[in-house]
């Protein structure tokens, strides 16, 4: 079974994604940390995020083993990363590596902007995260500031918005939900409630699947 978890309530997402995954004991992928890996190479490189050719390269010579270094959850690699989004060729080599993620056994569950629409629109599952931007801002703030990050609440929510926007009008797998999405809003829920809300999803999924 592969379930693919999108939307912009990026905050607390991973956490619903990995948490899904160890109930049903499937593998999880982070898939904005793919993104986030390229655009911190190409900012240790010191180079332009809109240089497709140098992105494309960065891409190609990814670590998987360096996917959870500290940095990429930072608020300047993530603001790159929807930058680097953003770039078809980027976005075709990144692609095939998910895509085989997550057809691997015994079952996947991927979260990310796209993995719904473009990169599993097969996926068995699919969950579409929301919740109000303004307590999505005030728990990304407190994180970072767990992190020992000097972060300003009103500036994260202007990020989040800006990001929000660039990504819904990109010409390359725009954040959208699918049609056969089901919402879940988690503005008022804590991780056991949404992750409980997610199973419920899955659960009256495969329920209906079963009756046919």
């Amino acid at each position: 079974m592969i379930i693919a978890i999108d939307g912009p309530a990026a905050s607390g997402k991973g956490t619903l994604g990995k948490r899904l995954a160890a109930h049903y004991g499937y593998r999880h992928l982070d898939t904005g940390v793919i993104y986030r890996a390229v655009a911190k190479a190409m900012l240790d490189l010191g180079a332009d995020l809109a240089d497709e050719a140098r992105a494309v390269s960065v891409a190609m010579e990814l670590d998987p083993e360096k996917f959870g270094h500290p940095a990429l959850k930072s608020q300047a690699v993530g603001d790159a990363a929807s930058v680097i989004s953003a770039i078809p060729r980027v976005r075709e080599v990144l692609v095939s590596f998910q895509r085989q993620f997550a057809a691997d056994p015994p079952g996947a569950v991927l979260d990310g902007r796209d993995i719904g629409t473009v990169i599993c629109p097969d996926a068995d599952v699919k969950i579409f995260v929301v919740a109000d931007p303004q307590i999505r801002a005030r728990r990304r703030t407190l994180e970072a500031r767990a992190r020992g990050e000097d972060a300003d609440e009103a500036q994260v929510l202007a990020d989040i918005l800006r990001r929000d926007e660039r990504d819904r009008n990109r010409a390359a797998a725009p954040l959208k939900a699918a049609p056969d999405a089901h919402l879940l809003d988690n503005s008022h829920l804590d991780i056991e409630s949404g992750v409980r809300a997610a199973i419920d999803i899955v659960e009256a999924v495969r329920a209906g699947r079963q009756r046919v």
